[in-house]
């Protein structure tokens, strides 16, 4: 997928940014999920080879299952603050599977590390949502009876059945984050040691599910 020009290229700049901040970012490709879930193997991979400093926590992985057109950006604890669910997601979004539904993949992971490296930085900042519509005006309009019957009505018959609906959903939760399965750790690991297909040797960071998934 990519070529040595390409790797090397991604190699320099990843190094270049460990050695300015310590940060640690790390690439990782592979063909399948082999049935767990993005969260899953991204999480695991990222914890099994402490991507980060440990001290500082500060590592990110950009996990890419390419044959299940799956990815994820996981985030560790100590840089969570800076590198937000909601702009891993946007990075996802807008600068990675653009260029992944075009097969452009150096494209797509190369822009995607610079809006991480970015971000840490405080140089990537979220989308401002935009509406031409005026929301507290809208509610303004709608004539008060109305606005009466709509509030006994939610409190006649829809809080009774979402009552009903969490009432038996209480107790469940959901584990899956935190379900790990072995795995051969076959895929490209980028950092200031190099690419690899055996994987990478971090410096013990750790990670607390922090981040975003995302498909093409």
């Amino acid at each position: 997928t990519l070529n040595s020009v390409q790797i090397n290229s991604l190699e320099q700049k990843l190094a270049a940014f460990e050695k300015e901040t310590s940060n640690q970012v790390v690439v990782w490709m592979e063909p399948s999920l082999d049935g767990n879930s993005v969260e899953d193997r991204s999480y695991e991979i990222a914890e099994q080879n402490g991507i980060g400093q440990k001290d500082k926590n500060n590592g990110v992985l950009l996990y890419i299952a390419k044959n299940d057109r799956k990815l994820r950006i996981e985030v560790g604890y100590g840089l969570e603050g800076a590198l937000t669910d909601a702009l891993c997601s946007q990075i996802i979004r807008n600068e990675i599977t653009p260029n992944f539904k075009k097969g452009n993949f150096f494209e797509g992971i190369n822009a995607g590390v610079e809006a991480i490296i970015k971000t840490t930085k405080g140089e990537y900042t979220a989308e401002k949502e935009s509406s031409n519509e005026d929301p507290i005006g809208g509610i303004c309009c709608i004539p008060f009876p109305i606005i009466i019957f709509l509030i006994i009505f939610i409190f006649v018959f829809i809080l009774p059945i979402f009552s009903r609906i969490f009432g038996r959903n209480k107790g469940k939760s959901r584990s899956g984050n935190w379900w790990f399965t072995g795995g051969s750790g076959s895929g490209w690991s980028s950092g200031s040691s190099g690419w690899s297909s055996g994987g990478f040797s971090g410096g013990g960071g750790s990670f607390g599910g922090g981040g975003s998934s995302g498909s093409w």
